[in-house]
């Protein structure tokens, strides 16, 4: 009988790029309250997160930034580490926002393109880019990465696309080579060489590990980077060790 959790066997997670707290009005799915969050992450060994909130992202961006910074803030041990959100529908206000995160000493904002129906050539989005640039925040992107990597391009941002498909891994590649603070979280990175290939071609440093948990399942990431040809310290990398270099 296939037992995944005994080939993922000891390995832990140190900072999961892709978590998530809230939910979506508009559709069926796990409750995302932060308790029940960090008990997944608890269950597969993931020690950290790097946390988002839903209620900014669809609702309130303020309030939803400010309950992620308090979560982190009453934590009785550092699992998590607060990831802004901003408005790209309002790039004004999202401007502001940024402001205000890079004040708090937030190190990441993370964009939501989807979900507020933006476009990749939309200015705000390429304003929005410039200006977390400047204030030297990594961002953490949504979004098919055969166009938004543009808006980023020729910026030296840090960015972490999120929704790399590893249908799509080669165009991350090679815009990658260009733009060394590219980096791609490995959710749908689970074809059979597709990790393999990536740490050939840009390095295993450009590699975070992230479950976009409640939302998705984290063993499958976890399985596929347990049973990967990466050697220990590049598996060790990619299990956290990125992360923290970017967001902490």
């Amino acid at each position: 009988m296939f037992d995944a959790h005994a080939l993922v066997g000891d390995l832990a997670v140190t900072l999961d790029v892709d978590v998530l707290v809230g939910a979506y009005p508009d559709r069926d799915g796990p409750v995302g309250t932060p308790s029940s969050v960090l008990g997944v992450l608890r269950e597969h060994d993931i020690r950290a997160g790097a946390v988002a909130s839903l209620r900014a992202a669809l609702f309130d961006v303020v309030s939803g930034n400010d309950e992620v910074l308090a979560l982190a803030a009453t934590r009785p041990r550092p699992d998590v580490v607060p990831v802004g959100v901003v408005d790209l529908r309002d790039p004004v206000g999202a401007a502001r926002e940024l402001e205000r995160l890079a004040a708090a000493s937030v190190r990441a904002v993370r964009l939501f393109p989807d979900e507020q129906g933006v476009e990749a050539g939309f200015p705000s989005v390429r304003h929005v880019a410039r200006r977390a640039a400047a204030l030297g925040l990594t961002v953490l992107t949504g979004g098919d990465v055969r166009r938004f990597w543009r808006p980023f391009s020729g910026l030296e941002a840090t960015v972490v696309f999120l929704d790399t498909h590893f249908y799509h891994l080669g165009d991350f590649l090679v815009a990658a080579v260009d733009e060394p603070g590219f980096h791609t979280s490995t959710r749908l990175l689970n074809s059979p060489d597709a990790l393999e290939l990536a740490a050939a071609e840009v390095g295993a440093g450009r590699l975070l590990y992230g479950s976009r948990t409640p939302f998705y399942e984290p063993l499958v990431p976890l399985l596929r980077l347990a049973t990967s040809g990466l050697k220990p310290e590049e598996v060790a990398a990619v299990a956290g060790g990125n992360a923290r270099r970017l967001l902490t």
